[in-house]
Formats: C-alpha cells, sequence, structure tokens
C-alpha cells in the first residue's frame, strides 16, 4: 500500500516578487521559491499561514510577496 508520504510532491506554491519590490536588489527581479507538498491540503494550509499577518508585523503588514498555488490542473509539474 502506497501513503501520501511515498508519492512525490505534486501541489506547490510558487513564491515571487511584485515588479518594483526593493526585496529585488538584494535577490534579483527573477527570484522565485517554489515550496512542494504531497496533498493540496497541506498545500492550501501552507498558502494560508504564508499569507496571514504574523505576530511580528506590524499591524496592518500584508507579505508583498506574490503566492501562487500550483499543481494539478494549475500549471504544475
Amino acid at each position: 500500500m502506497t501513503s501520501a508520504d511515498d508519492l512525490p510532491p505534486e501541489y506547490g506554491i510558487r513564491v515571487s516578487l511584485p515588479p518594483g519590490e526593493p526585496f529585488a536588489n538584494l535577490v534579483g527581479e527573477d527570484w522565485e521559491k517554489t515550496h512542494w507538498f504531497t496533498t493540496p491540503a497541506a498545500r492550501d494550509r501552507a498558502l494560508s499561514e504564508m499569507q496571514r499577518e504574523h505576530e511580528y508585523s506590524r499591524r496592518g503588514d500584508k507579505p508583498t510577496l506574490i503566492f501562487e498555488p500550483i499543481g494539478q490542473g494549475q500549471g504544475g509539474k
């Protein structure tokens, strides 16, 4: 029997920068990072966590990164 942990990850979150983001001065305009997950539920939980206002943020601050869910039917692998 194959478990979800044995399957290659097929659901991801692509993290990239919006145009004009000052962070690009450090990492480059074309910077992006992809996080992979074995289930859409795990990906969606992580996406929600990435997009939330964190306790160390100033009140009203929102992440300026672009978070794009990818995977089956969404341009993933």
